[in-house]
């Protein structure tokens, strides 16, 4: 790689890092502001905020993360990696028609592993994690930067998480989660006391393993920032956007700032004709390839709820729906591409 082609990456990658930062910042600004001025949001505005964030906006993102996993990967493996992700997406279907309750607690620990996990490996490849030098670590790392968008919300927002949690179940179930709806008074602050040790925990041994490098008062700064976004943000915004502009932003530049591991297997986009035209041709082929399995999948788990919009409401029930949807695809996109992948994966960093 030249030293001008590396300058280019590096300034690439610095701008990723920036904008994802500068953007929650700018939220957190945006929405201060609004809760000062005592200015309150439509529930229905907020859900199609949050549609606008994950389907629009992100939701492309994680095909793209898919798609440059099994790139240059053997062909059987492929089919091994898709066989796999379509029977786990299928096994969650499953415990969510069964026990709904369960797999709306499923739903949140994917959403905390997702953010979490994904953004420990963008430290490594950018700004470094030298301070993190132990398994314990590492998963408290993950609980801190993943927790953050789970535990602070049901914290900060409690209202809006039951609601939401009604509606995700009633999909299945019309009294939606029942008589446990009375002991989220009990649950949330527990689970904020037990996030708060996670993150005492994280920043503390941090501290005391960090080495000068800057990493520690990044990795600090940054889980820091992200509390404070989702105890200002409101909980539907909060975690619409936090996907597209900080989890997407950010896994470009870990894909930028990583040396693509070395293969002797056929890219996807290789073909006898080397014109851009025919490359472009192929890559379109694939991106709709992706779309059609995306969209089958979402019509299956359509026509699998009973209920698949719970609400009068079309905004709050896609705000459900989609809520239940992701955490579909999601599960084996963590699970496959993030962890059992262990010779590259989704997260690839050297």
């Amino acid at each position: 790689m030249s030293t001008a082609h590396a300058r280019n990456l590096f300034d690439i990658t610095t701008v990723a890092l920036t904008t994802s930062r500068a953007s929650i910042v700018g939220l957190i600004i945006i929405f201060l502001g609004i809760r000062l001025l005592n200015i309150s949001i439509p529930l229905e505005t907020q859900a199609a905020i949050y549609l606008v964030g994950m389907v629009a906006l992100n939701l492309p993102h994680g095909g793209y993360e898919h798609f440059m996993n099994l790139r240059r990967r053997a062909m059987k493996f492929r089919g091994k990696y898709i066989l796999g992700y379509l029977l786990m997406a299928g096994g969650f279907i499953g415990l969510f028609l069964l026990a709904p309750i369960v797999g709306l607690a499923l739903s949140i620990g994917i959403a905390v592993a997702k953010g979490g996990g994904g953004d420990i490996y963008v430290l490594k490849s950018t700004t470094g994690a030298e301070h993190i030098k132990s398994t314990i670590q590492m998963y408290l790392a993950v609980g801190a930067r993943g927790g953050a968008v789970m535990a602070v919300p049901i914290v900060a927002f409690p209202e809006s998480f039951h609601r939401f949690s009604e509606l995700m179940v009633s999909m299945i179930h019309p009294e939606g989660i029942g008589a446990i709806g009375s002991y989220f008074s009990i649950t949330g602050p527990l689970i904020g006391i037990g996030y708060g040790l996670v993150f005492i925990g994280h920043v503390w041994l941090g501290f005391r393993n960090r080495e000068g490098t800057g990493s520690w008062e990044i990795d600090v700064a940054e889980t820091i920032l992200l509390v404070v976004y989702f105890a200002i943000v409101p909980v539907v915004i909060a975690v619409g956007l936090y996907f597209p502009l900080w989890y997407s932003a950010r896994q470009i530049a870990r894909e930028l700032s990583v040396d693509k591991s070395p293969t002797t297997q056929t890219d996807i986009l290789d073909c006898p004709e080397t014109d851009p035209t025919s490359v472009a041709l192929r890559a379109w082929f694939v991106l709709i390839a992706g779309a059609l399995a995306t969209a089958s999948v979402v019509v299956v788990f359509w026509f699998a709820i009973p209920n698949p919009l719970p609400s009068g409401s079309v905004q709050l029930s896609g705000v459900a729906f989609w809520s239940v949807f992701i955490s579909v695809i999601a599960l084996p996109h963590v699970a496959i591409g993030g962890i059992l992948d262990r010779q590259r994966g989704i997260w690839y960093v050297p």
